[in-house]
């Protein structure tokens, strides 16, 4: 059984996608940035900022689909190039050090919204 959680922002109803989706015991949690919901990006030219954002909204999704911070099994970071990684992995040791998930940290060309520096994705794993 699928279940979907969308956070109601009208991006996922017009590209039809959801924050995340929980299949058994796996979830995938969509590209997630600091970006709220009438566009606006957060933490304008922080890294460190919206990487934080960004990864607390991920973890959000997973529990709202009855995950925890520590069944997270993979995640990934995708940059800007003018984006500070150090700033990008201290957030991610912040809120997943212990967990130590496998990651993924690359830069890409840019994100739909050009002041957006962060994206990131997460896939947990739930016992039942």
């Amino acid at each position: 059984m699928r279940e979907r959680y969308r956070e109601g922002a009208g991006f996922e109803e017009v590209a039809g996608y959801s924050r995340a989706v929980r299949h058994g015991e796996r979830i995938a949690v969509s590209g997630t940035g600091d970006l709220a919901g009438d566009g606006s990006v957060g933490h304008p030219g922080d890294t460190y900022g919206q990487t934080r954002a960004a990864l607390e909204r991920a973890l959000a999704a997973v529990e709202r689909l009855g995950g925890r911070r520590e069944d997270v099994i993979r995640t990934r970071v995708y940059l800007v190039e003018r984006a500070d990684w150090r700033d990008a992995v201290r957030a991610h040791k912040e809120l997943l050090g212990g967990v130590d998930p496998a990651n993924t940290t690359f830069f890409v060309a840019g994100f739909v919204a050009d002041e957006m520096l962060v994206e990131v994705e997460v896939d947990a794993e739930v016992a039942d």
